[in-house]
């Protein structure tokens, strides 16, 4: 499952996530703060980008496909990007919202009309659940049980997440409502809700709504298909590749709308730029953006689908939004400055050593665009 600590790096580390470099550091160019954070991390593979309003600015790669093979990682290499699905996932509902399909205060009861509902729920909003603030845990839907059938699953993947919606509703959350916690079911049952709304499987409305209009021509679900990336295990202290063929190379498919999405670095800048504002016109209105980037809440501060640093805490960046994901077997993290139009984007086929190095490869990049 993707790991819940991810969302505290963000937060617990501001020096090595939204700050420039340390004293006495060297503020490299791009190319040379991606070779030193690649030596000293050591994952099999590690990329990274530079967003601005007007696209890529700067991309690289460092590694192998595999450890210890001999295919070097391109830059055509698709990377599996775990929980940062979710702001998509979030993206795509604000679509809905401008095309007079939903509304940002649809509630649960209207979102899903056949469902009998405890009576915690029904006038619960679903941007609760964008926010990790609805009390619902990954324990009171998604546990060990469902994770030991749910890749055997026969019935749809709209029909799986519809059951798992029916599971969830049908009785209060183990949390407490408003207080935040962490949860992917949550955004799987956005995912349901989307497709309760559309009539359409989650996989269809996000390619129609997202993954077309900005042109990701490479993003997909699940593991990148062979010839690609690898994501790796940590075995004995050593990365062990997965092949992208065996079942346990990424988490169940009706997980989805909280992360499974993969692409390359170009394709994710795209997305990022969107996000900055520098999209095809039309494709999200300004409204839009700022309620998918901004909120007026703290202690974490979590608009739907980004963790949101205020500006005192982010040197002079400014407020940044940021996310991390992780399937166990590979690591990405996306952090931007709406303010300045800037963003940076770090990827790895690694979860273990692959996070220190998306880290402090976001950290060196953020320093080169200060020094700028």
């Amino acid at each position: 499952m993707h790991r819940r600590h991810l969302l505290g790096g963000f937060f617990a580390a501001p020096a090595a996530l939204a700050l420039p470099a340390r004293a006495g550091e060297v503020r490299s160019a791009p190319d040379e703060a991606l070779d030193a954070v690649f030596a000293s991390t050591a994952p099999p593979a590690l990329a990274g980008a530079m967003v601005t309003r007007a696209g890529l600015s700067w991309s690289g790669v460092r590694g192998a496909r595999q450890a210890g093979g001999d295919q070097p990682v391109t830059l055509q290499d698709r990377w599996h990007i775990g929980s940062n699905t979710k702001a998509m996932t979030a993206a795509v509902f604000a679509r809905l919202v401008e095309a007079g399909r939903a509304h940002w205060e649809m509630t649960v009861a209207e979102a899903f009309p056949g469902l009998t509902l405890d009576p915690v729920w029904p006038a619960t909003p679903l941007t609760t659940l964008m926010r990790h603030r609805s009390g619902l845990a990954d324990a009171d839907v998604i546990g060990m049980d469902w994770l030991g059938v749910a890749r055997a699953d026969p019935r749809s993947l709209p029909a799986q997440r519809a059951a798992l919606a029916a599971k969830a509703f049908g009785r209060p959350p183990s949390g407490a409502a408003g207080a935040f916690a962490y949860s992917n079911a949550g955004y799987i049952i956005v995912g349901a809700a989307i497709e309760a709304i559309t009539g359409q499987a989650w996989e269809d409305v996000i390619r129609a709504e997202l993954f077309q209009p900005l042109g990701l021509s490479s993003a997909g679900f699940g593991p990148p298909p062979d010839p690609n990336a690898w994501g790796h295990r940590t075995v004995g202290g050593q990365p062990l590749p997965v092949n992208p063929a065996s079942p346990g190379a990424d988490n169940p498919l009706a997980l989805g709308p909280a992360g499974t999405a993969h692409m390359t670095l170009a394709d994710n800048a795209r997305w990022l730029q969107a996000v900055l504002g520098g999209g095809p016109q039309g494709w999200l209105g300004d409204d839009s953006l700022t309620r998918l980037t901004r909120t007026d809440e703290a202690d974490p501060a979590y608009a739907p689908g980004w963790i949101i640093r205020p500006a005192p805490a982010a040197g002079d960046m400014g407020r940044t939004i940021g996310h991390e994901g992780s399937n166990t077997l590979w690591h990405a993290m996306v952090v931007a400055a709406p303010d300045r139009g800037l963003g940076f984007i770090a990827c790895s086929n690694d979860a273990a050593k692959g996070a220190m190095a998306c880290r402090r490869l976001i950290q060196r990049l953020m320093a080169v665009a200060s020094a700028a």
